[in-house]
């Protein structure tokens, strides 16, 4: 009696079937695929933020030797050049702003992607009395696009008013 009942246990329980464990293998391996998908998303969302955040702090430091150097201001929109000021002690104005513009482009350079470009104008004041001037400052590069063939362009701007002359 104990054998019969134990035998017809075993023919109710019959398990799964080959087909639905291929099923449930190919609903799994969908959900890692798209798992993958985010996390390179992700990751690319990451670098993304953090060039913008590079491009920023950047642009910010520049605006402030702006602010330091007002007098020759119309030099920050140049090409810079290494003046050698940080290696001796004597350096005029117009040196100090072609080698900040120079060390500026630089660090954009080692932050930013190599094909980084920049934007630096700036305005005259409308009125001749007034002793402020506007500077805009715009920083692009090119990020790889979706496809590995195009490319995106991003950017980052900002204007500052600088007081040229003391008092303002």
């Amino acid at each position: 009696m104990f054998m019969n009942n134990h035998n017809i246990k075993i023919k109710n329980n019959r398990g799964f079937t080959l087909i639905e464990a291929l099923i449930g293998f190919f609903i799994l391996s969908i959900g890692m695929l798209g798992i993958a998908s985010l996390q390179t998303l992700s990751l690319k969302a990451g670098k993304t933020s953090v060039y913008g955040s590079v491009a920023m702090i950047k642009v910010d430091g520049l605006i402030e030797s702006m602010r330091a150097n007002p007098s020759v201001l119309a030099i920050y929109a140049g090409a810079g050049a290494y003046e050698g000021c940080w290696d001796t002690t004597v350096c005029d104005e117009t040196q100090l702003a072609n080698e900040d513009v120079f060390w500026w482009k630089k660090s954009l350079t080692a932050g930013l992607p190599s094909n980084v470009t920049t934007t630096v104008k700036i305005t005259a004041p409308v009125f001749a009395a007034s002793k402020m001037s506007t500077v805009a400052v715009t920083v692009s590069w090119k990020e790889r696009g979706k496809s590995s063939n195009t490319s995106v362009t991003k950017s980052y701007a900002t204007a500052a008013t600088i007081c040229t002359a003391n008092p303002c």
